[in-house]
């Protein structure tokens, strides 16, 4: 009975059982076997490859966290490049990284360095086949990284896949944006700054903020970091277009 299952409901059943602490073992063996034609056929739209994606990154952080690679707050930058970057997740007949997944398939192929605008460098033939044909940055609060609070989604699913990236984004915010109208200052997460050209820029960030009401229509605040060492708001809109993918 399990043949049956389509490439989407093998994702969304993985996080699923994931989250519920079942057995995993027969639907990641499925998600590895996959033949191409069925993933072809799963995965023909942007909606079915983002939620398929999301599903998958979000599962396999999971177990791999869960697989005797334990990371904490102390985890040094080395142990945590290592996490996401082993080819530990078989899909389909080949083994990706969670840095394949985050930056090849979800981000189209850019580099998780270069504030969003640099290229990733020779994309394999399978990650060009079922990459997203564009980044949508919503996908930086709909994914989980070791350290941070899950997203209040169980599964992601072709139909809902926007609104449900939205909720995500919602949520995020809410815990993590402040805005000072008297300083005229908006204080955010640093995953504004390293991805800025997923945004489109400052001026990106600033209308994303907008348009989630983090900050009131009309206003354009400063931006503040937050960090432990303050980052200046240097501006690379202008002349990074050379760089553009």
């Amino acid at each position: 009975m399990s043949t049956q299952l389509d490439p989407l409901s093998l994702s969304a059943d993985l996080l699923y059982t994931v989250k519920t602490e079942g057995d995993t073992d027969w639907l990641q063996d499925h998600l590895a076997t996959l033949e191409r034609s069925r993933l072809d056929r799963a995965l023909e739209t942007r909606d079915r490859k983002l939620a398929f994606w999301l599903n998958c990154y979000n599962a396999y952080t999971q177990l791999l966290l869960e697989d005797g690679s334990e990371l904490d707050g102390e985890a040094g930058r080395l142990e945590r490049w290592k996490f996401v970057s082993r080819d530990r997740i078989p899909i389909g007949g080949v083994r990706l990284s969670l840095a394949d997944i985050e930056h090849g398939m979800l981000r189209r192929s850019k580099h998780p360095w270069g504030f969003g605008y640099v290229p990733r460098p020779f994309p394999s033939s399978f990650e060009r086949r079922y990459r997203l044909p564009e980044c949508d940055p919503r996908i930086h609060f709909a994914i989980s990284h070791c350290a941070d609070p899950s997203p209040p989604i169980t599964t992601y699913s072709p139909p809902d896949v926007d609104a449900e990236l939205d909720v995500a984004v919602e949520w995020f915010i809410e815990e993590t944006v402040t805005y000072d109208a008297d300083a005229g200052v908006a204080t955010v997460p640093r995953l504004f700054h390293r991805y800025r050209g997923d945004f489109g820029g400052k001026r990106g960030v600033v209308s994303f903020l907008r348009t989630y009401d983090a900050i009131p229509s009309g206003r354009r605040p400063s931006l503040e970091y937050e960090s432990a060492i303050r980052t200046p708001d240097v501006d690379f809109d202008a002349d990074i277009d050379e760089f553009r993918p």
